[in-house]
Order: C-alpha cells, then structure tokens, then sequence
C-alpha cells in the first residue's frame, strides 16, 4: 500500500531528500511563530490606529473646516456660560454649497430660517467634531438637505471649560436656543451617537422643563447607563470586555474620565414624549445591540405607540461596528422618512 505525501513532504522531494520528523516539527513551530506575529501585529494596529487618528485630529484647524474640504461649512464659537467657550460648525444643506462659498456667519445665521429641516449633532466621547464618521454624518445630512450644527462639548476640541455631565447638557441646551431664536419654524432635531445619545435625553428632559421639546430624536450607537444584564452574550470577542468595566470605552482620550457620569437614559426616555429613531448595528462591538432593544422597549412602553418610536437595525455583515452607520446607502432614505413622519 502506497504511503500518501502531503505538501510539506513534497517540498523536500523537490529538494532531492524526504522530510524527517525534525524538519516538520520546525515547519509546524515556523508556522505557528508567523502566526503568532500576525496576531500581535493586528493587536498593535488594534491599539495605534485609534491614538494616530487622535494625534491627526490635533493638527486639525477647527476653525478652518474648509481645510479639510468642508465648502459649505462655518465656524463658531459660542459662549454658554461665563469662561466657556464652545466650537460648532455648521454645515448648511447640499444644494447651498454655491450659495455659502465666502460667506459670512451672518448669512449662516440667517440661513437657519430657509425652512429647511435643522439637526444639532451630538458626538461620542473623545475626538472632536473633525472625526471622519462625524463628518460622515453631517455630509449625509447636508446632501438629503437639512443644516447641520456639530458641537463640540467644553473640554472637548477647541472649547474651553471643564467636562462634566451636567455642563455638556447646558452646552447642547444653550445650542438648541440659539437654533431656535433664528430657525423661524424650521424642525429642529437631535441626533445623538454614543455619549451623545446621553446627552441627548438628558437634554430633552431639561427642555421639558422649559416647556419645549425637540420635534424629533435620533439615537445612534446609543447605550443605557453603561449597564447590560449579566447572562447577555455578545458576538464581538472583546464586548464582554467594554460592558464587565462599564464606560471603558470614555477612558481613552477621555476628557470625562475625572468626573463621574450617570446619563440615566432609561429614566429620561421614560419622561419623553418626542419621535424617537434609534439606529444600531448589531455587530457594534462597544454598545451592544441588546441596548437598542431596551431602550426601544422602554420608550415604547413611555409613548404607548409604534409609530412615535421606531429601532433600525443593520445587518451585522455589513461591519458598520460603532461609528459606520454613516456608510449605508439606505440611511439617506431612512432618515427622510422619519422626517416626513414629523410633519405628518
């Protein structure tokens, strides 16, 4: 019975001489070490792309948003409260871009009152509002033709002050009204990612207070007070890792990370009553999906309506991870349609 060579066997045939068992126990280990390094190398890149976008993002002109190829886009500076000083930009709908070329902030100002649907943007923790999946965003907002104001939170960027929970809300509140004193009867939405989706409703809860409200809500990537049940199992290899050490994702060049955060999302959603949209990726590897699901839920049961309240989930085969819900072509349709479910 003829004996059956493998590949490894062949290589040293063609080398004039049969493999010894030495020679394949060095194949095997000289496989195992390349495999070894190519695991380390994708933990290293794991580790030093997010700290090399960060470092880019310092170099960035906040002030100079046309730099980065941002034509229909402005600067300002805002002043919440004494010795604060908060960046936004604001980016002005598609079909405008000819228009806004070397405008001033006073014709930005007064663009706010065109009618157009207007959203207040709300970032995830660290970074500043020159990220790319942030930019992703208010470029898809701008071509379905609504205004974009992107915030930078004080601490955060270029803004002054110290971060805290209670100061970012005053900041995005203090941005709502100064929207609102120029947009006419323009809708004027919110769309929260990540740390933002906590600002976001503690927001509205304070708006509340004022008698006011968003006319509607987009929550993105949004979590629930950092908290999940314990039997939950996630697809992600290291999401058991962000939720067994709640907000280890804020301590990453996180100007939070000296001050104690709660956002209680969960009691807020129970207080208000503006449309919600949540959109999630349900293979997003730092809030899992199971948060969507309950804040869906909880909301839900708040407003006692299905049409009020709406979860959009993207497929986990499409990679959109946290912050690549940008990329979908449906999203400018997805999008389009919950506003026009505000005017109905």
């Amino acid at each position: 019975m003829k004996r059956r060579i493998n590949k490894s066997e062949r290589k040293f045939q063609s080398a004039g001489r049969l493999p010894k068992p030495k020679d394949l126990n060095e194949h095997a280990r000289s496989q195992w070490t390349w495999t070894k390094m190519g695991l380390l190398l994708m933990c290293v890149l794991s580790a030093t792309i997010p700290i090399l976008m960060h470092l880019f993002s310092d170099y960035v002109d906040l002030s100079q948003p046309s730099d980065i190829g941002l034509n229909h886009t402005i600067n300002i500076y805002l002043k919440p409260e004494e010795g604060v000083r908060v960046g936004v930009w604001h980016t002005v709908p598609e079909h405008r871009w000819k228009e806004a070329q070397g405008q001033n902030l006073e014709w930005y100002e007064k663009a706010l009152g065109d009618g157009s649907p207007i959203f207040i943007y709300l970032h995830g923790n660290g970074g500043n509002r020159s990220a790319p999946h942030r930019i992703g965003i208010a470029n898809v907002l701008s071509a379905v033709g609504y205004h974009v104001l992107a915030l930078d939170y004080r601490g955060f960027g270029d803004s002054t002050g110290e971060p805290t929970e209670s100061g970012l809300s005053t900041d995005a509140l203090y941005l709502y009204n100064w929207v609102k004193a120029r947009s006419g009867n323009s809708l004027v939405c919110v769309w929260g990612h990540s740390l933002g989706s906590g600002v976001t409703t503690n927001t509205a809860v304070k708006l509340l207070e004022e008698g006011k409200q968003f006319d509607g809500i987009i929550l993105e990537g949004a979590f629930l007070t950092g908290e999940v049940a314990p039997n939950q199992l996630f697809e992600h290899a290291f999401s058991w890792f962000y939720w067994k050490f709640p907000y280890i994702q804020f301590f990453l060049f996180n100007p939070l990370k000296n001050n104690i955060v709660v956002f209680p999302t969960n009691k807020n959603l129970q207080k208000i009553r503006t449309p919600i949209m949540i959109l999630h990726a349900e293979d997003d590897h730092l809030v899992p999906f199971a948060s969507a699901q309950e804040i869906y839920r909880i909301a839900k049961k708040a407003q006692n309506s299905d049409e009020r309240v709406k979860l959009v989930p993207f497929d986990g085969s499409l990679g959109y991870l946290h912050n690549g819900l940008y990329k979908d072509p449906g999203l400018p349709n997805i999008i389009r349609e919950f506003l026009q479910s505000l005017k109905a």
